[in-house]
């Protein structure tokens, strides 16, 4: 086992460099750019009528399609940096959940944009925008919330053995290969169905099914290392939060958003209650959690 670790840890700091190297927000920031401008273009073919995408071309007709596919690719960019900050905290991990939450509800904000077309006569569009203003309250809600979740988080080891912590968090960074697994998995079937039946599922709530297992198997982790009842609490907290954005992401509008705010608030009250019984633990021994 240890031997294994090793190896994923050596696997998991080379992936991670070069995630976070300049070059690679780069190459990033030039995909996306492009696609931008080059479903812009297709776009505006498409109305002139110059060529035809087939089936795509329902989409296509409105130039504001876009602005939804150059996010729906800022969405997959940050569920690959998920799964890299999954072992440097628990707690960054739950709130870069959140943070792509909120990126969810603006992008599906814009897709209600994406609905209103050259039309702009309010007995039209009115529903249009009526769901426009609702995601991006949610979104601006979450952002305020999770905001004010990093400003009094405090943090604490898992354990005081430095052994067991190195291991606890090569444990996390072998889960992480695993989700990265999963991740390619799901991209490739969403493909494959883009493909076969022109039609793009968006699977980030199946992603989201995959953490929810993923937080379970953290917190069994952590049982070989603590019994503290405000540690496991505070653990198990996050995998609860994990599954009410797994439903929000299926949920109906107006439930959705109201569920994903719900699951914020419920992540502030957590850390402050946690910070509360943290106020007995000498300053020195409070570290980053991991």
């Amino acid at each position: 086992m240890d031997k294994l670790l090793q190896y994923t840890d050596s696997y998991f700091f080379r992936l991670k460099n070069f995630w976070e190297s300049k070059l690679n927000h780069k190459m990033i920031s030039s995909v996306l750019v492009l696609t931008f401008i080059v479903s812009v273009v297709l776009s505006m073919l498409v109305i002139e009528g110059w060529i035809s995408l087939g089936k795509f071309d329902e989409q296509f007709l409105n130039p504001f399609f876009a602005v939804e596919v150059a996010f729906t690719l800022l969405l997959i960019t940050e569920l690959f940096s998920l799964i890299i900050v999954l072992p440097k905290s628990v707690a960054k991990s739950v709130g870069k959940q959140f943070e792509l939450l909120s990126l969810i509800f603006l992008r599906n904000g814009f897709k209600e944009f994406s609905h209103i077309g050259n039309d702009y006569l309010w007995k039209d569009i009115r529903s249009e925008v009526e769901g426009m203003l609702m995601y991006a309250g949610g979104a601006l809600a979450i952002f305020a919330i999770m905001g004010f979740v990093y400003t009094i988080q405090q943090h604490i080891k898992v354990t005081d053995i430095e052994k067991d912590q190195a291991k606890f968090v090569s444990m996390k960074r072998l889960l992480a290969l695993l989700l990265l697994v999963a991740f390619i998995a799901i991209g490739v079937s969403d493909a494959y169905a883009l493909l076969t039946e022109s039609v793009y599922h968006h699977s980030f709530h199946l992603f989201y099914s995959v953490l929810i297992f993923s937080d379970i198997i953290i917190v069994l982790i952590a049982l070989r290392y603590t019994l503290n009842y405000y540690k496991i609490f505070r653990y198990s907290s996050f995998v609860l939060a994990t599954i009410l954005i797994r439903i929000a992401l299926s949920a109906e509008e107006h439930y959705n958003v109201a569920i994903g705010v719900a699951s914020a608030l419920f992540i502030l009250l957590l850390t402050i209650s946690y910070n509360y019984f943290l106020r007995d633990v000498p300053v020195r021994k409070l570290e980053r959690d991991h």
